[in-house]
């Protein structure tokens, strides 16, 4: 039966009873309903009857990925980049396995998905069937909450649920478990404008008293500093953030996730803390007095040691929307549990005109000193290809409208360093988990999702490795993106990792069996280049740029002994930082 979607908006809104559609028809109708335009899955026994009821329309396309990991990447980089609820489709048993580490990835980094899992019929759960797996079960862990409908009559109300705890509060994904008999089963549809969750009701303004405190602690600091993360990114705060910092004057610094939510090229951003973060913003958010968070978790890559983090006293103010963010690893002075939306603008109208001027000068002398290390420095004068360069030349050549989708790796935390990003969802990278392997399907959904955009994977040989059978998906649909690959012939970042904590011993982090990347570019039916010096990188990565209808994967050779620095050893702290950029070719 071919759904007629106008006519059940029109029966939904009239309150008159809809058509009898089955399950799966549901599910369809609901997606067109949430606007859905994408949904990537890969089908199986369990979920044919939504790729039956797909097959009947045409407002939801469905883009079959090689693996259903890619599938929860894609439908992950497509929220990232818009904001909006990303749709992945899996069936039951090894589909819904296979996309854990795609739920996880969404999860640590507070992405809106809605994961629709087919599962075997009712009477054989539990009973060991073929292709059984509790997938509820086994996802409860990584996801914001999760569905098991047993009942086709609530399955309207409940994908009409699992849309909005998705993308509201703080964001994160939602798995609707459907067994097959559910899928088949048939009842009115009837969709919802809207619904209530008993005990969910997500912030969404300050508590007016804590906002004054805060205030009164910000108006009074030496030494402030804002230190923000990707929750300006998902509460589409960062205009407001420039606005206060406009109004302030005070330095400020993002997190990895949260790079591009203020402008890289600002005199007052101080780059990115943490682990592989520079100097001057790691001794600002070390030595401030007062230190503003706004979307942040203060999570160990930031930080480093909290017993080292803590010696020095400050005035900590933490603004989330999620109350159990707050004072999870650092006791926090002025809790303010709300939607950064909200909260920044009533810290403004309190602040008035709080322009501090001349007050902060000792403030920004200190931080000009700490900038005087140049701690991303690189000597350049050299025969082989450095990767900072290559990402410096990325940035100058691309332009600021260009989507950069990282993979997990040195590559990354050079791409974060050196690539400025002045807008927000123009960096697509896995943060909180660290996967490997999301390049290329973060780069096919963000790509989908903003068609006019340049979207540019920077990977490693060993990450492209993870999804690189996603070649074969954009081929198939015409998902034309660039990938530069940083090829050191290693897993860089662990083999830096046993560098510096196992005393040189790599074990296991060398790839000695490295394909021809050009050639298997060139074998999916893409462009395939190769730079093996300065002299011809400029012209390459041109000529990757001016491509727009194919593919183009660019082979980078770089030296395996590069490292990133500064960095923080596991276990130490901010001030325990390691500057050694002299010994960067060093074993």
């Amino acid at each position: 039966m071919k759904i007629d979607l106008k006519e059940q908006d029109m029966v939904a809104r009239s309150g008159r009873n809809a058509d009898i559609l089955s399950g799966a028809e549901m599910v369809v109708a609901a997606l067109c309903k949430e606007g859905v335009r994408y949904v990537w899955g890969y089908p199986g026994g369990a979920a044919l009857p939504v790729y039956d009821a797909l097959h009947e329309q045409d407002q939801v396309e469905h883009i079959l990925v090689r693996h259903e990991q890619a599938a929860l990447h894609a439908a992950d980089g497509s929220a990232r980049v818009t904001g909006k609820v990303g749709v992945a489709l899996v069936t039951s048993g090894p589909g819904a396995t296979n996309a854990i580490t795609g739920i996880a990835t969404a999860y640590f980094d507070s992405i809106p998905l809605v994961v629709i899992a087919a599962n075997v019929s009712t009477g054989l759960i539990g009973q060991d069937a073929f292709q059984e797996c509790d997938a509820a079960g086994i996802t409860r862990p990584i996801t914001k909450h999760n569905f098991s409908v047993r009942d086709v009559t609530t399955l309207a109300q409940t994908i009409k649920r699992a849309f909005y705890i998705a993308s509201t509060g703080r964001p994160g994904p939602v798995l609707i478990d459907i067994p097959k008999d559910v899928l088949l089963a048939r009842s009115r549809f009837v969709y919802p404008d809207r619904v209530e969750v008993r005990s969910y009701s997500p912030p969404a303004h300050g508590d007016r008293r804590q906002i004054d405190r805060a205030v009164q602690a910000l108006q009074r600091a030496k030494r402030p500093f804002i230190y923000a993360g990707g929750g300006i990114t998902s509460a589409g705060a960062s205009q407001a953030l420039k606005q206060l910092v406009e109004l302030t004057g005070y330095p400020v610094t993002t997190t990895l996730m949260g790079l591009g939510a203020f402008p890289g090229a600002d005199r007052r951003f101080l780059g990115m803390p943490g682990m592989h973060g520079t100097f001057e913003a790691n001794m600002a958010l070390q030595n401030c007095d007062v230190l503003l968070a706004l979307g942040t978790r203060f999570d160990d890559r930031v930080i480093g040691n909290p017993a080292d983090f803590a010696k020095v006293g400050r005035t900590i103010i933490h603004v989330d929307v999620d109350p159990t963010s707050i004072s999870k690893r650092v006791k926090v002075d002025i809790p303010i549990v709300g939607d950064l939306r909200h909260v920044i603008p009533e810290l403004l109208a309190r602040l008035g005109s709080a322009a501090r001027g001349e007050d902060l000068a000792p403030w920004w002398l200190n931080i000009a000193q700490w900038r005087d290390r140049k701690c991303l420095a690189y000597d350049n004068s050299v025969a082989w290809l450095r990767p900072q360069y290559v990402i410096e030349r990325l940035c100058e050549l691309a332009g600021g409208n260009t989507i950069i989708c990282s993979d997990v790796g040195q590559h990354q935390m050079w791409a974060a360093q050196y690539y400025r990003f002045d807008k927000p969802r123009r960096w697509i990278n896995s943060g909180g988990l660290g996967t490997m392997g999301v390049g290329l399907p973060y780069a096919m959904g963000a790509k989908l999702a903003s068609p006019d955009s340049d979207v540019v994977v920077v990977t490693g040989d060993g990450s492209i490795q993870m999804c690189i059978q996603e070649l074969s998906t954009c081929l198939q649909y015409g998902i034309n993106v660039k990938v530069l690959c940083l090829n050191n012939g290693a897993l860089g970042m662990v083999r830096q990792l046993q560098h510096v904590d196992h005393e040189g011993r790599y074990v296991h982090s060398y790839m000695d069996s490295l394909p021809d990347f050009v050639k298997l570019a060139q074998a999916y039916g893409h462009v395939g280049l190769r730079v093996q010096s300065q002299a011809d990188l400029d012209e390459t990565l041109l000529d990757m740029l001016a491509t727009r209808d194919r593919t183009v994967f660019v082979d980078v050779v770089v030296d395996a002994r590069e490292r990133v620095w500064p960095m923080i050893p596991s276990g130490k702290g901010l001030t325990e930082m390691l500057l050694n950029t002299d010994d960067i070719r060093g074993e």
